[in-house]
């Protein structure tokens, strides 16, 4: 097992609702020190992330968990967590308007953030859990059809997270140029090599650090 490879593919995460800055702060330096792609935190810590570390890519949260906030709302959330030094968003679409079939209204959201992320990774967490099979592939098509750079499964926060078998839907129906990232309920070093090899370019876990840390004997 290739554990420098799963850590340069993992975002390394803390969203707890009770976090504090000594918990991020030693999310930074776990981040720094084990290569991870990225460490994922809640949008309040951005800043503080940016003024704590070197050549580590700080990935925030947009509408989170629930992603019901008003499009003009996520617009100033990404706008201000680009100021501030995140330089990768994962975004939660507004599940209730891909319900509602609102299809147009969830691919303008997802460009409209996308064209302020600019140049910075876009993520769009679609919540497999609270979805249909149809749903699924509904929103592979609309990612598809956006500027987005990757498809994401889940927040971590709803009743379920990553599947198997919705890695394998996206697959088959998510356009080739869009990217996987796979989340909630990956713990082991095992799960997340599985992922990967299922086609996932990257992993969303709190745990991974923690796993490549007992393995050293850390």
């Amino acid at each position: 097992m290739d554990v420098k490879y799963i850590l340069s593919k993992t975002d390394h995460t803390l969203l707890k609702p009770n976090s504090t800055e000594k918990e991020i702060l030693k999310l930074i330096q776990d981040g720094m020190e084990y290569s991870v792609a990225s460490i994922c935190i809640p949008p309040s810590f951005v800043r503080f992330a940016s003024n704590n570390s070197k050549d580590l890519n700080i990935c925030t949260v947009i509408g989170f968990p629930n992603g019901y906030n008003n499009t003009s709302v996520k617009e100033k959330e990404t706008e201000q967590a680009l100021i501030e030094g995140a330089s990768e968003i994962d975004m939660v679409i507004n599940i209730g308007d891909l319900k509602d079939k609102k299809h147009k209204k969830v691919e303008d959201e997802i460009n409209k953030i996308k064209d302020i992320a600019s140049k910075n990774i876009l993520k769009v967490i679609i919540e497999t859990c609270l979805l249909t099979e149809e749903e699924k592939i509904i929103m592979c098509k609309i990612i598809s059809d956006t500027k987005a750079d990757y498809i994401k499964t889940s927040t971590g926060f709803s009743i379920a997270g990553a599947t198997v078998k919705d890695i394998e839907l996206f697959k088959k129906h998510i356009d080739k140029r869009v990217k996987i990232k796979a989340a909630g309920g990956i713990r082991t070093l095992e799960d997340a090599k599985m992922y990967l090899d299922l086609g996932c370019e990257r992993i969303g876990a709190s745990s991974i650090v923690e796993a490549v840390k007992r393995l050293n004997n850390i």
